[in-house]
């Protein structure tokens, strides 16, 4: 029995080791690339090193339960196809005996995700948050990406920069600068070549633009001025060194986040997208006990070798249970539908029927 376990267990953890490779590089792809950009910007090597470290926790919390049910499918759908387990049970193994050691690690799997979703997950996304933050005052032109127009509205309302290109000297080209005032364009600057120059010590940057021509929009009117030389200044330290009142709820550990509850309730104030946000990360922890129960009887009854039909009912599963999440993160401003209980309609169904299918193959 011992050999057999092993057997089940060493092919679980070889696939499971594989797919949270690939899921966990696949979900911190766009934080790659945003690093990879943040280099070309003159940020040290090392802080884009500790964005990407801070940002592989909440990563886990996802791909850990998605690459335990895309074991289960693969390994399960392998093994009946295989008429493996037809002759594990013609032995006198049980179903039971033969997914026990699965049922320790998943509980295992749970703990971590536990710990990662109601404790550092909040506080690695916070320190990636902050970290973010000083790389702006210590490295604020890696703000402006060329193609990319930047949104500058927390420190200058209405306002919006885009540039074409720009060069190792900080100059940039084809600029167009604009306000928006009640959805209309109230000035517009454009401009063939422009530069922008930063004071670090004293948290300031002036954005000069040569050759500048400015539209003014007065209603139907528009008034035009040229000018050989405009100047700009944008105080970027003042908005990231301001303290924030209270943190977003994200952001909380599990302690902090109950402790909110508790005082808004006894405000009388909603609560509903702090429960929401409660319920999200348990939901989301106990992700693997619910794909193991109606991942391993689907691989059972599937009865295939391909790895493309693994791979497809995972992503099936997995979809519907993390959309489920979606929605109720979606209607968290809506306390009329109770999202913070609708998120546990998926969880529940799936291990209603994964424990009904179990047993059914069971008694067989």
């Amino acid at each position: 029995m011992k050999i057999l376990n092993l057997y089940v267990t060493k092919s679980f953890l070889a696939t499971f080791l594989m797919a949270i490779g690939v899921l966990t590089f696949g979900m911190a792809g766009a934080q790659l690339i945003r690093i990879f950009d943040s280099l070309a910007q003159g940020i040290p090597g090392s802080v884009a090193l500790e964005m990407l470290i801070y940002s592989l926790p909440h990563a886990l919390c996802f791909t850990l339960p998605w690459a335990s049910l895309v074991a289960i499918m693969l390994v399960f759908g392998r093994l009946s196809a295989d008429s493996e387990i037809t002759a594990m049970r013609a032995c006198g193994v049980s179903i039971l005996q033969i997914v026990a050691p699965l049922i320790v690690t998943t509980i295992i799997f749970t703990a971590i995700c536990l710990q990662l979703q109601l404790n550092t997950g909040p506080r690695t996304m916070e320190k990636a948050r902050k970290l973010g933050m000083e790389v702006v005052v210590n490295h604020p032109l890696a703000l402006f990406t060329p193609g990319m127009p930047v949104n500058m509205e927390d420190f200058m309302p209405g306002t919006s920069l885009y540039f074409a290109s720009k060069d190792a000297e900080d100059n940039i080209y084809y600029v167009q600068l604009y306000r928006v005032v009640d959805q209309n364009i109230h000035e517009d600057i454009t401009a063939a070549r422009g530069r922008i120059e930063v004071d670090k010590e004293h948290k300031m940057m002036q954005i000069v633009l040569f050759d500048a021509q400015i539209t003014t929009r007065s209603g139907d009117r528009n008034h035009d001025v040229f000018m050989k030389e405009f100047k700009m200044e944008w105080d970027y330290g003042k908005q990231f060194n301001a303290s924030r009142i209270a943190m977003r709820e994200k952001f909380l550990p599990l302690k902090d986040l109950l402790a909110r509850i508790v005082v808004l309730k006894r405000e009388g104030q909603d609560t509903t997208k702090h429960e929401v946000e409660l319920s999200t990360r348990v939901c989301l922890a106990l992700a693997p006990i619910a794909f193991l129960l109606l991942g391993l009887p689907l691989a059972i009854q599937t009865n295939r070798r391909e790895t493309s039909v693994g791979l497809f009912l995972s992503v099936l599963l997995a979809g519907v249970y993390f959309a489920n999440v979606l929605l109720a993160e979606a209607l968290r401003k809506s306390a009329a539908l109770y999202p913070q209980y609708l998120i546990w309609l998926v969880p529940f169904l799936y291990q209603a029927f994964g424990i009904y299918y179990i047993a059914k193959i069971a008694r067989k």
